[in-house]
C-alpha cells in the first residue's frame, strides 16, 4: 500500500425526510442562494421542501444549470452572488449541479479571470464559499468529494479541478428524491459510478487487499442492484442501496493508498466537450477498450477482477481478462448504455477531432503510468467503432 493522506470533512444525513435536517444545517444568519437544474426541482416539490426548510433565512434561486454545467452559466449565478452579497450556496440535484455549485463556490471569491480555475487544476484556489447539497441524482459522488468538472461551451472545452476548499459543508441523502428520475438517468448513474470505481481499483496489485476488497464490493453491489433499479423505481432499499454505493465509490477512500488511471474519463470528457454524449454514454464506449488495449500493463488486476467480481475461473490468464472485459460491456448494455461510438452516430471521421483536442488540452500521458498516448487513444477509439 502506497502512503496516503486522506481528509473528508462532508456531513452526510441519509434517509427519507432528511431534507428538513437544512434547518439545523445551514447557519441560522445565512443568506442563500439555492442552485439548481431544469424544472424537475419544482415538479417534484423537492424546491419547496427545500426553501420550507430553510425558514426565514434569505433565499434566492437559480436553476438552469445544465447537465454538463458551462462555464458560461456559472459565471452568472457568480454574478448574482457578488451583487447580492450572498453568503451560502445550496446545491439541489445530480452531480452536475454539486459541480457547478463548487466552480461557483470558489470563482466568486476569486481575483482575476475564474477560467484560471480550472486551467490550473483548481491548485489556484485559496477560498470558498461553503456550501451544501441535496442530492437527487445518486451518480458522481460529487456530494462527498473535492473534485468538479466544468465544460466551456465556447471553446469545446471539459475541464475538471480539485481543492480541498471546495468540500460540500453536508450533503442530504434522501433516496425517495430519486424515485421519479427518467430511466436514462438512473442507468447512467449506474455505469457513472461503476467507472468510478474501476478507474481506482483496476490498475496494477498494490497490496492493498482492503482497498481492493472495498472495491469489489462496490462492484459487486451495482451488478446486483442495477438491474432491478430500474425495474423497481420506488423499491427503497435498492435505491438506497444505489445512492450509497455511488456516493462511496468516489469519496477518497477506495482510492488511497492506491494507483489511479482516469485515462478513461479524460478522453471520455473530449466526446461530451465535442459531440453532447452524455458523461456515463463516453465512459460506456471507453472503458471496454481502454482495458484491452493496455490488457498487458492491467493483466493482473483484470485475472483478479474477472476471478472476484464476475466468478470467472476457467481458462488462461488471457481467457479471464477478455471474459471479464465483455462481461463488463454485457452489464454496460443490460441497464440501457450502449457501447459503441456507432450507437452515438459517430464514426471514423470524428476521431481525429477527439484526438485533436485531447492533445489541445494537454491530456498526453494518461493513466496510472503515464503511458497512454493520443496514439493509443486513437486506437481505442477506432476500436470502439
Amino acid at each position: 500500500m502506497q502512503d496516503f493522506s486522506f481528509y473528508n470533512p462532508t456531513r452526510i444525513e441519509f434517509g427519507a425526510g432528511k431534507v428538513a435536517s437544512l434547518a439545523q444545517l445551514v447557519p441560522a444568519n445565512a443568506r442563500v442562494l439555492v442552485l439548481f437544474g431544469g424544472e424537475s426541482a419544482r415538479r417534484t416539490g423537492t424546491l419547496d421542501e427545500v426553501t420550507t426548510a430553510l425558514g426565514e433565512r434569505e433565499v434566492q434561486l437559480f436553476g438552469g444549470i445544465e447537465p454538463n454545467p458551462s462555464f458560461e452559466t456559472l459565471m452568472e449565478a457568480v454574478a448574482v452572488v457578488r451583487n447580492n452579497d450572498l453568503d451560502f450556496l445550496l446545491a439541489v440535484g445530480g452531480g452536475s449541479v454539486i459541480d457547478g455549485t463548487k466552480f461557483v463556490a470558489a470563482a466568486a471569491l476569486f481575483e482575476g479571470d475564474a477560467w484560471e480555475i480550472l486551467l490550473q487544476g483548481g491548485q489556484n484556489i485559496d477560498r470558498a464559499l461553503p456550501f451544501g447539497s441535496v442530492l437527487t441524482l445518486p451518480a458522481t459522488g460529487s456530494e462527498m468529494n473535492k473534485g468538479s468538472v466544468i465544460t466551456r461551451k465556447a471553446l469545446q472545452a471539459k475541464l475538471p479541478f480539485m481543492s480541498e476548499r471546495v468540500y460540500p459543508r453536508f450533503s442530504v441523502l434522501d433516496p425517495v428524491k430519486t424515485y421519479t428520475l427518467p430511466t436514462r438517468q438512473v442507468a447512467n448513474g449506474v455505469v457513472d459510478a461503476f467507472v468510478h470505481v474501476m478507474e481506482q481499483y483496476l490498475t496494477y496489485p498494490a497490496q492493498a487487499p482492503v482497498q481492493d476488497r472495498f472495491a469489489e464490493g462496490l462492484l459487486q453491489t451495482l451488478i446486483e442492484i442495477g438491474p432491478k433499479a430500474l425495474a423497481e423505481p420506488e423499491d427503497y432499499q435498492t435505491r438506497a442501496s444505489l445512492m450509497w454505493t455511488a456516493t462511496l465509490a468516489l469519496n477518497g477512500l477506495i482510492g488511497a493508498g492506491v494507483p489511479q488511471d482516469w485515462a478513461s474519463h479524460m478522453l471520455g470528457h473530449e466526446l461530451t466537450a465535442l459531440h453532447g454524449l452524455d458523461h456515463a454514454q463516453t465512459l460506456a464506449i471507453v472503458l471496454p477498450e481502454m482495458l484491452r488495449q493496455r490488457k498487458a500493463t492491467k493483466l493482473g488486476k483484470l485475472v483478479q477482477y474477472a476471478e472476484r467480481v464476475w466468478d470467472i475461473r476457467a481458462g488462461s490468464d488471457d481467457d479471464k481478462a477478455e471474459a471479464a472485459i465483455e462481461h463488463t460491456r454485457a452489464f454496460f448494455e443490460s441497464v440501457g448504455v450502449k457501447t459503441r461510438l456507432g450507437d452515438y452516430s459517430l464514426n471514423a471521421e470524428h476521431i481525429d477531432g477527439i484526438i485533436d483536442s485531447l492533445q489541445r488540452h494537454g491530456m498526453v500521458a494518461l493513466g496510472e503510468h503515464g503511458d497512454v498516448t493520443p496514439e493509443h487513444c486513437r486506437q481505442i477509439l477506432l476500436a470502439s467503432l
